[in-house]
């Protein structure tokens, strides 16, 4: 019944941003995506991605996508702009984030910009290769002062972010204003 609820809220968010320009890529994925390896097909996955323009971005670099989101007005959308731009290897997934599986140590990136469910992390963690990497970016508790209606459970604690990736090489761990921000490489069984 929640998912319902969470869906149906996502989706009537999206219809209303319908008329509005489509969203550029997040500039922490533009600053620390690696290349595609050349030598395999490279997979990426974007995490509660809404209108995927992260995962969109991330396979006009050569990765094939899985773009997961509740909302399937705003995974509809993401599908005809994947369309117009001729983009093959991205996958729309309708997912309850609540309730779901990850395969393990199956994407070479996982990008999660704006969205916190703390019970992901071990799941996030398990599904990046070794070698791999998170980028994460979302709100922390000085979000409040913007919007103080917020629902702090939502909101990450300082240093948080970074608890959850401490055994992982960490490339950007950052806190700017309201935002928390990571990217982090997971380590490789023989390092």
């Amino acid at each position: 019944m929640m998912a319902e609820r969470d869906r149906e809220r996502w989706d009537a968010t999206y219809r209303k941003r319908q008329e509005e320009p489509y969203p550029a890529a997040d500039p922490l994925l533009l600053q620390y995506t690696p290349p595609a390896p050349p030598t395999r097909q490279a997979r990426a996955l974007d995490l509660a991605g809404g209108l995927g323009q992260n995962g969109l971005w991330l396979a006009a670099q050569g990765y094939a996508v899985d773009v997961m989101d509740i909302s399937r007005v705003a995974l509809a959308r993401a599908h005809e702009e994947a369309s117009r731009r001729r983009l093959r290897k991205v996958s729309f997934l309708h997912v309850d984030l609540e309730d779901m599986a990850l395969e393990a140590s199956a994407y070479d990136v996982v990008c999660v910009f704006r969205y916190l469910q703390r019970d992901l992390f071990p799941l996030v963690r398990a599904a990046v290769r070794p070698g791999g990497r998170v980028l994460y970016e979302t709100f922390n508790l000085r979000y409040l002062a913007v919007n103080p209606q917020f629902n702090p459970d939502y909101l990450l604690r300082p240093g948080e972010l970074a608890g959850y990736f401490a055994d992982w090489k960490l490339l950007c761990n950052a806190e700017h204003q309201h935002v928390s921000q990571l990217v982090a490489i997971k380590p490789r069984a023989n390092s």
